[in-house]
């Protein structure tokens, strides 16, 4: 995929960019038994308190129904009907009409193409879109949707241009190096699917203008050292200052950079290999 640039007939047109989506189905219709409303919180819990700051307003989006096991659809073969956008994630999705007439969406890996046969199974083919068990899928291939625990349904590598390497297996584990660069051991039996996923180049991507934010559900975000001392720990001073500190804190005086957040007895802590950098 593409980044598009349009010439600069203004000011917020000049420095943003879009996602190229010509190679999307845009006149193909949604299933509706594949699309649910939800309400937005805006970053309140269930007391209606602002738990997460910056959130709110933002376009009204359906949310598309994305199959992440296909477990109940071992060994039946689908046909790749549409490759579609959607508005509550990066990657694009594709429509499977499968052979027993149900139709799912999947996540699209780079390479798919309407008219393309995609199946889970364990004969299944080593090509974009095929979903197999991590101990049939040979050392060195790229995987994307992964699970955890299997069974359990995709949770890992899952946004536009993801993907992680399969390094090595051993002892009914799998060494998998995931997108953040974390090495883990996952049980050989879950599941994932083949190949990275499409729309690699959303990170490129420039908003160019704060309405465009605000269109993603984005609100305001003040700088600290432009508020007063009683509302931040940076506040204060005359005219442009520095923070005034050793460290960046967040509006409460916790550090705000570098704290580990992991809680150290994580039941999951023995499947991690190496850490993140």
């Amino acid at each position: 995929m593409a980044v598009k640039i349009y010439k600069p007939t203004s000011a917020g047109r000049r420095i943003h960019s879009v996602t190229d989506y010509s190679v999307l189905d845009k006149k193909f219709k949604t299933p509706k038994h594949l699309i649910v409303s939800k309400a937005k919180p805006a970053g309140r819990n269930n007391s209606g308190k602002i738990s997460v700051r910056h959130q709110g307003g933002g376009a009204i989006r359906k949310i598309r129904i994305v199959d992440f096991s296909r477990e109940d659809k071992k060994n039946i073969p689908a046909m790749v009907k549409s490759i579609e956008y959607d508005p509550t994630r990066t990657a694009f999705i594709s429509l499977l009409a499968y052979r027993d007439g149900a139709k799912r969406y999947m996540l699209t890996p780079q390479g798919l193409k309407v008219g393309d046969k995609v199946m889970y199974g364990e004969t299944a083919e080593i090509l974009p879109g095929n979903r197999l068990a991590l101990k049939n899928i040979p050392v060195g291939t790229l995987i994307h949707d992964i699970e955890l625990a299997p069974g359990q349904g995709g949770r890992m590598a899952r946004s536009a241009g993801a993907y992680a390497t399969l390094q090595n297996m051993e002892a009914g584990y799998v060494m998998l190096k995931l997108p953040s660069g974390e090495i883990r051991k996952v049980r050989d039996t879950a599941l994932a699917s083949v190949g990275q996923l499409a729309n690699a180049d959303w990170m490129n991507v420039r908003i160019g203008k704060a309405g465009r934010s605000r269109h993603m559900g984005w609100r305001p975000s003040v700088r600290g050292k432009a508020m007063n001392p009683v509302d931040h720990p940076h506040g204060g001073g005359e005219g442009h200052n520095p923070i005034g500190m050793k460290y960046p804190k967040t509006p409460w005086g916790k550090h705000a950079m570098g704290v580990k957040t992991r809680k150290q007895k994580k039941y999951s802590n023995k499947m991690i290999v190496q850490r993140r950098k």
